[in-house]
């Protein structure tokens, strides 16, 4: 199951309050701008910053092509 896209119309990084990537088959929000993503843990978001994944710039850029490919829109 997907996070409902009402939540993705107001879903926030906590730490610098922009938007976020949703990767719905990697069960990941990703944040460009700091290059780490938040694990989405059944159905629930999990966006605490002392739990956010950092990625390195490999990880950043095949999620950012991934991204365009896929037509992937930020959240709000």
């Amino acid at each position: 199951m997907a996070l409902d896209p009402r939540l993705l119309e107001i879903l926030a990084c906590p730490e610098d309050k922009g938007p976020l990537l949703y990767f719905a088959d990697e069960a990941i929000l990703f944040n460009p701008r700091l290059s780490r993503t938040y694990e989405v843990r059944d159905d629930i978001p999990v966006m605490l910053v002392d739990e956010a994944t950092p990625v390195d710039d490999d990880e950043a850029a095949r999620l950012i092509a991934k991204a365009g490919s896929e037509g992937i829109e930020p959240t709000f």
